[in-house]
């Protein structure tokens, strides 16, 4: 969804269930320079399976981020994700213009959207030439109208204008894009934890190859202290970020997180391993984790022991230029919350 008009540089701005990111990139000759970088926790339940639950709340935290980062410009670019609303396909079909391609996009898309043409916003991009000659890769794009108009409406209610929506997967790879080498012939899986949601995106040559959003998040981890330890929601999540609070032993912490993270690494696993059962793509050569989930105490060496794979936590600044005003530790000790919302700050009205 692209708008008229618009600053060079786009605030991006990721809606997490339980995060308000906000990132804003210039410009320069070789590469980007960090303008600002912010997040804000919001309360519990605004929004619940991918849906917004609580707009008015919701539209007041976007407000109050953008008025704590000091963002000047109003354009942002968002993304939206979702197991059951967002669909992506990989798909084959014979060679054509993109002209011809956009004529008959809605008709090629029945047969892999599982709800009503009607109901969903569809995108699609040219991969390339297919292995078999004659035949061309398209990526598709299908998401739920109700789904897009709320978030967009939500934007727009707290004062910004949508200029861009783009899909969290596809987030990752352009984060990863601007951060990273491409790795020819090996295949890295992206793994976004968030707090309701893991977005896991896996990338061949630095291509995304397969995509999937799973409905579970570090969310399990909080709950998890909240029911063991008897404390609440707020001292729950700071537990969990490594913070001491008086009478809750470190031990027991981890002992709680550890358990909470079984079902985060089962789901993992098991896209992993659908993905490796496929003859023509192959193993899994190196697994890089974001989101909020990945900074939690012990989850990065679990998931390297039950999956036997190098296990690196994203650095969505790594090739970004960080003035000195903002060169703080709080920037290097959160960086995976921002690897989706990086990924979007580098997108520019015009691109695809």
């Amino acid at each position: 969804m692209l708008g008229l008009f618009g600053s060079k540089s786009l605030l991006g701005l990721d809606i997490g269930s339980s995060y308000l990111k906000v990132v804003q990139l210039k410009d320069l000759k070789e590469g980007f320079e960090l303008e600002l970088f912010d997040f804000l926790q919001i309360p519990p339940n605004v929004i619940v399976d991918d849906a917004i639950a609580d707009s008015a709340r919701l539209t007041e935290a976007i407000k109050e981020i953008v008025k704590k980062s000091k963002a000047k410009t109003k354009n942002v670019v968002i993304s939206i994700s979702g197991h059951s609303s967002v669909i992506i396909k990989r798909i084959t079909l014979p060679e054509m213009t993109e002209e011809v391609l956009n004529e008959n996009i809605r008709f090629e898309a029945e047969q892999y959207v599982p709800f009503g043409i009607e109901d969903v916003n569809l995108d699609y991009q040219i991969v390339g030439p297919a292995e078999e000659q004659g035949q061309i890769e398209v990526v598709l794009v299908a998401v739920k109208k109700d789904l897009l108009n709320s978030y967009v409406n939500v934007v727009k209610d707290a004062g910004l204008n949508p200029v861009i929506v783009d899909v969290d997967a596809f987030s990752l790879e352009n984060m990863y894009e601007l951060n990273y080498k491409t790795k020819e012939e090996k295949n890295v899986a992206i793994v976004n934890i968030g707090a309701a949601k893991t977005t896991i995106n896996i990338l061949k040559n630095g291509v995304s190859t397969f995509t999937r959003d799973t409905s579970i998040g570090s969310s399990v981890h909080t709950e998890a202290l909240m029911r063991e330890l008897n404390i609440s929601f707020e001292t729950a999540e700071k537990v969990k970020r490594g913070e001491s609070e008086e009478g809750i032993g470190p031990d027991h912490v981890e002992e709680i997180l550890m358990s909470a993270s079984e079902d985060i690494i089962m789901e993992v696993t098991r896209a992993l391993d659908f993905f490796s059962d496929t003859p023509e793509i192959g193993s899994i050569d190196e697994l890089m984790l974001g989101g909020g989930g990945a900074l939690v105490k012990g989850f990065k060496d679990s998931i390297a022991a039950r999956t036997g794979l190098e296990v690196a936590l994203v650095n969505p600044f790594k090739n970004i230029r960080i003035p000195k005003h903002l060169e703080i530790p709080v920037l290097q000790s959160v960086a995976p919350i921002a690897s989706v919302v990086v990924g979007l700050a580098v997108r520019r009205i015009g691109d695809r």
